[in-house]
């Protein structure tokens, strides 16, 4: 989230506004907060995740989805994740929202990575069908992966370095993640 709130707005006020604009924004608890513009590193993160879930996810009935479709995560909050992974026999899009992600990747940078890993990660947690939530940091080779496991919590996984992989067993995918990271300037570690 970045910029300051428009006051409080109903779900049907902000859906209007928000299908009218020329730049997206989410909502959270009846405020609408414009998005902020993406650095290359973001960008090129995004679109390196994207690319290989695609190629991961040929033919298997899943369908990868970009930031431009928003998701509803319940009348109160609506968010654009960075890239998500719906079934397309389950993918349910009602009204241009979707409604049942089974994974979401979120890249996070130094200014959104609290936000990222606490109130939007809380948020999303409400949602049924999610199975994996999945962080991407800038500025280091760093990934948290949080799955839902059968009892309802969430197992944790730490993966740092370009050695480590990536395994998300919901959707049949590992990713090395020297290939997520593929061309992203990475500044060295300060002692």
């Amino acid at each position: 989230m970045a910029s300051n709130p428009i006051s409080k707005l109903t779900e049907e006020q902000y859906l209007a506004l928000d299908r009218a604009a020329e730049f997206k924004s989410e909502f959270l608890d009846g405020e609408m907060f414009a998005m902020a513009g993406a650095s290359r590193s973001h960008d090129r993160l995004q679109q390196n995740l994207a690319f290989e879930l695609r190629g991961a996810l040929r033919g298997s009935g899943c369908e990868v989805l970009s930031s431009d479709i928003r998701i509803k995560v319940s009348g109160r909050t609506y968010f654009y994740a960075d890239v998500s992974v719906a079934s397309e026999r389950m993918a349910e899009v009602h009204d241009d929202n979707l409604t049942n992600p089974v994974a979401i990747f979120e890249v996070s940078s130094p200014a959104t990575q609290r936000f990222d890993r606490d109130l939007k990660f809380q948020r999303y947690q409400s949602i049924e069908s999610l199975k994996d939530y999945v962080l991407v940091r800038q500025g280091q080779v760093h990934i948290e992966h949080f799955t839902r496991v059968a009892d309802g919590r969430w197992r944790f996984r730490d993966l740092r370095g370009q050695d480590q992989e990536l395994k998300i067993d919901s959707i049949g995918v590992a990713i090395p993640l020297r290939r997520i990271y593929e061309r992203v300037n990475i500044p060295p570690p300060t002692d």
